[in-house]
């Protein structure tokens, strides 16, 4: 098994942005830290190398047994130490530093539309989209509001989603005569299952006939997946499915045969086999959400030209007034901190500290994937921010009281961090409303017309 740790102690493995894991180098962060410190003044290798022992012990406190951290949780951390000692003016360099670094390598790929697992031109077209709408920055947004214009916004950002959907549709018509299988895959709440719902009915309104399997009761019960030393349970991977029984029904579905699908309640942990009788007819194509769905081993069963794959996230552009925009997968987080407390019996300050997982499945198991999709959609939505905060502040300030000098949390306190800094300046939005009961959002903070 690969892990993170030496026998020391010491870290030996990190994630890079397209999902390899490779071997640490302890230089790289130094080599970082000293061109910030170069920016301010003289060259101080020694500060460079201490901050870098600093950074390193923290990153030993987080990380342990098989955790492995990415690039951008490293460079999370060197910011945090830095300012932690002091190092204020440093830090901001090594920010800056960082947010050039982001923008060349976005400069250089925006030729093509998947480049270190990340399409550019989609986000792009987001970002223009947001400028057009004037909603592109937190000090935009909050004007928004302000001045009343909130529904407004909401109108025009669910309306786009709409029309997001009915292209994914027209792509698949175009190849109906060759799909059995439809796959609708992302990360974690980046809004899978009501994109589901909504692809298939577009689908069913130009006369295509659907049914749709529900992967999450193929879950093995929750006390058969590994726990940390927390007691918490790691059941991101795919490996925490029945692949083998998914490959099995499906094979058997797409031969026009009947199966008997399994049943998973979350809120006990438990899957009951042989619940719920399922036959594909022959003009029907099968509808499949999961995380894990671009995962090849998911759907071996089925030939690669009877499949779609449709890849659906966040990809947000929100800039805040140092410049920073908005993390996708902080928007996720958001959103399945409310969605865990409404329905499967989770506290926000349990998924805060569960979310070291998600991202590493994600990282391992999912980003590296999206080059396979045939479509990606994005499920940001502009305005959902003021709503989420509104819902969630008050959490987030004992999460960092909590987690601050615990060192075996410091990814959870790291990340509270992030998301108290981002939602601190947005104003709350308590009154949803404008909200339509059939949007995506009320997959997350309730009230949806739809039965999740």
């Amino acid at each position: 098994m690969l892990t993170a740790m030496s026998a020391t102690g010491v870290i030996t493995r990190i994630v890079k942005r397209n999902g390899n894991i490779v071997a640490y180098n302890r230089e790289r962060i130094t080599n970082a830290i000293l061109k910030a410190i170069l920016s301010t003044g003289p060259a101080d290798r020694a500060l460079a190398e201490s901050m870098t022992e600093k950074v390193e012990a923290a990153l030993t406190q987080a990380y342990t047994g098989d955790m492995i951290p990415s690039v951008e949780d490293i460079q999370d951390i060197v910011e945090r130490v830095l300012l932690d000692h002091d190092q204020t003016k440093i830090a901001q360099n090594y920010i800056a530093y960082r947010r050039q670094r982001a923008i060349l390598r976005a400069t250089r790929a925006y030729s093509f539309e998947i480049t270190d697992n990340i399409p550019y031109k989609k986000i792009y077209e987001v970002l223009v989209w947001n400028m057009a709408h004037r909603c592109e920055s937190v000090e935009s947004l909050n004007h928004i509001i302000d001045t009343g214009l909130l529904p407004g916004l909401i109108g025009a950002a669910e309306q786009r989603y709409i029309n997001e959907v009915d292209l994914a549709a027209k792509a698949i018509v175009a190849r109906a005569a060759e799909l059995r299988l439809i796959i609708i895959a992302g990360p974690s709440s980046s809004g899978k299952t009501t994109t589901t719902i909504k692809v298939g009915e577009a689908l069913q309104s130009v006369g295509h006939r659907l049914k749709a399997l529900n992967i999450d009761n193929y879950f093995f019960d929750l006390e058969k997946h590994p726990r940390d030393e927390f007691g918490d349970y790691d059941y991101e991977a795919p490996q925490s499915l029945d692949l083998d029984l998914i490959n099995q029904h499906l094979g058997q579905l797409l031969a026009g045969q009947t199966v008997k699908t399994p049943f998973y309640n979350f809120k006990t942990g438990k899957r009951t086999l042989d619940v719920q009788e399922m036959t594909l007819a022959r003009n029907e194509v099968l509808l499949l959400d999961s995380l894990h769905g671009l995962y090849d081993d998911m759907t071996r069963a089925v030939p690669a030209t009877s499949k779609y794959r449709l890849y659906v996230e966040t990809l947000g552009q929100l800039r805040a007034a140092d410049g920073t925009f908005m993390r996708w997968a902080d928007n996720r987080l958001l959103r399945r901190m409310i969605r865990d407390k409404n329905h499967r019996n989770l506290q926000p300050m349990e998924t805060l500290t569960h979310w070291h997982y998600v991202r590493r499945s994600e990282l391992k198991h999912i980003i590296p994937f999206i080059g396979h999709a045939d479509f990606v959609l994005n499920t940001a939505l502009p305005y959902e921010l003021p709503i989420l905060k509104a819902q969630l502040w008050n959490y987030i300030p004992d999460a960092i009281e909590r987690f601050r000098n615990d060192p075996n949390r410091q990814d959870a306190y790291v990340r509270a961090m992030r998301v108290h800094d981002l939602l601190a300046p947005i104003r709350e939005v308590k009154n949803h409303a404008c909200v339509p009961a059939d949007s995506l959002l009320r997959e997350f903070i309730g009230g949806s017309c739809y039965n999740y």
